[in-house]
């Protein structure tokens, strides 16, 4: 499965951003996907999660700023992410293929770099 994700870019503090990821394929929407991400010099960290039925999850550490939706007729999972701070800075990831919810998966894309000034 091949995951283009996209939609990063360089933003000041308190800036928002919206990263799509496009999924091809029929069964999209019997998917459960998920966003994750990597900070210069640390492990992936998991983000947020949307299961096929658009039940939600997400870290603590974004709850209340991100939003993760998801749109079956386009075969798209976005990432919404308002009040950016510094520390979200990253590479961010889209995954689908669950092995365990919400964090683990088969496929994950190539990532985008979302970088927050201060």
């Amino acid at each position: 499965v091949q995951l283009q994700a996209c939609g990063g870019g360089l933003v000041q503090a308190g800036a928002s951003l919206r990263l799509s990821c496009v999924v091809p394929g029929r069964t999209f929407s019997e998917r459960n996907l998920g966003w994750a991400r990597q900070a210069p010099g640390k492990g992936r960290e998991f983000v947020a999660a949307i299961k096929w039925n658009s039940v939600t999850v997400y870290t603590d550490s974004v709850k209340g700023r991100f939003t993760v939706s998801r749109d079956d007729a386009k075969n798209t999972v976005y990432l919404q992410m308002n009040g950016l701070k510094p520390e979200d800075t990253a590479v961010y990831y889209c995954a689908t293929g669950l092995r365990r919810w919400p964090d683990e998966y088969d496929y994950w894309g190539q990532g985008t770099l979302v970088t927050v000034s201060s």
